[in-house]
């Protein structure tokens, strides 16, 4: 049998990995919080800034597409909600990803002198960073949840999905950690294309466009973009309040456990190579 189709094999370093993550739980944590605090030491306000950056940011992106632009949206059955709502349901994780692709491509290459040690578990290297980043997801949302409740007045019963769709982006992002990561060291042009992508991402995904104002040939883009869906299904539960994009959410789902499994699987492929590039 081919290694490709040899299914009891694939689990079984599957199932690896996961004990592997579960066992260095502990180091995990303390890394993915000294990353944070070590973004920050020196500074005269510290920490501090780690709720100042995206509390900063989510005003610069509301006014400028909120009163600059002046887009107007809100009150219809179809728009529930204000345009800066719609804005940032979208913008907060695709900023997470987009922090979480960047690291991933150093998060190895960055750390050669762990690699290099045998006893170090290697894999903790691009789920740190996942976690790391993460920690402005739950900061920005928690932002964003007393700026609805100012602005609204409530929140839609979708907001219980919240832990939901965290689990599952935290899947994603640690498949795509781990797939990046490990072609970087071989390939070190990787960061320059997710680069690139990331910074083109804010207007090829579906954050700061409407859905009535989308030209019918630019669709095609958005549902062939894995990204779009996950921006989707944040959207769903932010701003509409309802399972607006149910094939967005199928597909989702399946995207995370299946990235989290490739990118898992090619990291321990390539991983014993790792010192002989570094």
């Amino acid at each position: 049998m081919h290694p490709l189709f040899n299914i009891p094999k694939h689990i079984r370093v599957f199932r690896t990995l996961v004990a592997t993550l579960v066992r260095q739980r502990d180091l995990i944590i303390e890394m993915s919080l000294r990353e944070v605090y070590d973004r920050y030491t020196g500074q005269v306000f510290g920490i501090l800034w780690a709720l100042g950056h995206p509390l900063f940011l989510m005003c610069i992106y509301l006014f400028v597409f909120g009163y600059v632009f002046g887009v107007r949206t809100g009150g219809t059955i179809e728009m529930p909600r204000n345009y800066s709502t719609y804005l940032l349901s979208g913008l907060i994780p695709w900023m997470v990803i987009q922090e979480t692709m960047m690291k991933s491509c150093t998060s190895v290459i960055s750390q050669s002198n762990l690699v290099k040690q045998v006893v170090f578990p290697i894999e903790v290297l691009p789920v740190k960073s996942v976690l790391s980043s993460f920690v402005s997801q739950v900061i920005f949302t928690g932002f964003f949840i007393i700026y609805v409740l100012i602005a609204h007045r409530s929140l839609p019963w979708t907001y219980l999905m919240i832990p939901v769709l965290f689990v599952f982006q935290n899947l994603f992002m640690i498949g795509l950690s781990f797939l990046f990561a490990s072609i970087s060291v071989f390939f070190r042009d990787l960061k320059d294309f997710v680069f690139v992508f990331c910074t083109a991402g804010l207007f090829i995904l579906p954050i700061i466009y409407l859905p009535r104002v989308i030209p019918k040939g630019f669709l095609p883009l958005l549902y062939i973009n894995p990204i779009s869906h996950v921006i989707w299904c944040y959207q769903d539960i932010f701003y509409f309040g309802r399972f607006e994009h149910p094939v967005s959410w199928t597909i989702f789902l399946v995207m995370s456990i299946g990235t989290f499994y490739v990118g898992s699987y090619v990291f321990n492929k390539l991983k014993i190579l790792f010192g002989d590039f570094l």
